[in-house]
């Protein structure tokens, strides 16, 4: 029951350090969503062996380059590649100009359809939904607009045992209050729904948190959710420089953590003053103890 992220880029502003620019590859049940597309997205693609047909929905925090720039280069690919399945953008609705006039200057008419979804960087919004999961904004303190993304699965129904089915010969009109939660009344006994029936996996939830100051009005929409991955520029000593520059500090994005009471936190987004990366990680681990380094190539689940 797979939900993992792969981190295909993780530095600020500027390729550095053998580190790209950010992008990460999200795969929720073999559904493959791309966030962010920096600098070489496509690249880091093919090195880690994630297919570029397997993507159809793209979610782009904001319009600083460190973001987008790699987003034409990975479209005309899937155009030479022959691409006819749609394409769905999540962006700012300025980025659909910045994308036609690269197409229109190149003379290029993409063979396969691009529809975009207009996102609202005052509002928080659902801007997906379907039998499984929710995707909705998450609206940062940034520069310029700019919005993560709250990835939820949604609670599945119960899963019945079939032996006790069978046991208690309950009809088919019965099933699906009792894959509800409903207990299940056999000759005038209460039969408890936990005897009839076993909880599905567990709604997984995982939230992206790119470039912002930090800013405890998040708190409420991301509270006891999974994953979080929050952007990690500098180290604490330099806090009036995330400030001045909208960005945070590996403590404070330790201390969003332990707030937020999540699962799992990964940090990223390293400034390139940055080689060696350990003492950001020890700082984000003195506020927040499950704290990960969001490295190149590597996978995390919610597990």
């Amino acid at each position: 029951m797979t939900f993992e992220v792969t981190i295909l880029g993780s530095s600020s502003a500027s390729p550095s350090y053998q580190r790209h620019p950010s992008a990460q590859v999200l795969n929720i049940l073999e559904r493959f969503f791309l966030i962010d597309c920096g600098e070489g997205t496509q690249i880091q693609m093919e090195r880690y062996k994630i297919k570029y047909h397997r993507i159809n929905r793209i979610f782009i925090s904001h319009l600083h380059g460190d973001h987008y720039l790699g987003l034409m280069g990975l479209m005309s690919t899937m155009h030479l590649q022959g691409r006819t399945k749609e394409l769905h953008i999540y962006a700012a609705k300025e980025l659909e100009e910045i994308i036609d006039i690269q197409l229109k200057y190149s003379q290029t008419t993409l063979r396969y359809p691009v529809i975009y979804h207009y996102t609202n960087a005052e509002k928080s919004e659902v801007i997906f939904e379907d039998d499984q999961l929710t995707i909705e904004t998450i609206i940062l303190n940034h520069r310029i607009p700019c919005t993560g993304f709250l990835f939820k699965e949604k609670r599945k129904p119960r899963k019945l045992i079939r032996e006790m089915v069978e046991k208690y010969n309950i009809p088919v009109s019965a099933l699906h209050a009792i894959k509800s939660g409903e207990d299940y009344n056999f000759n005038g006994k209460m039969i408890p729904n936990n005897e009839i029936t076993i909880q599905s996996h567990t709604a997984r939830s995982y939230a992206y948190c790119s470039d912002t100051l930090y800013d405890e009005r998040i708190l409420e929409q991301i509270t006891g959710i999974d994953m979080l991955y929050h952007e990690s520029t500098f180290t604490h000593d330099l806090i009036e420089r995330a400030m001045e520059t909208f960005h945070t500090t590996s403590k404070q994005a330790g201390m969003m953590a332990t707030k937020a009471k999540v699962g799992k936190l990964l940090i990223g987004h390293f400034s390139a003053r940055y080689k060696e990366l350990n003492t950001m990680l020890k700082e984000a681990e003195s506020e927040f103890k499950n704290t990960w380094l969001a490295i190149e190539g590597e996978t995390f689940s919610t597990e």
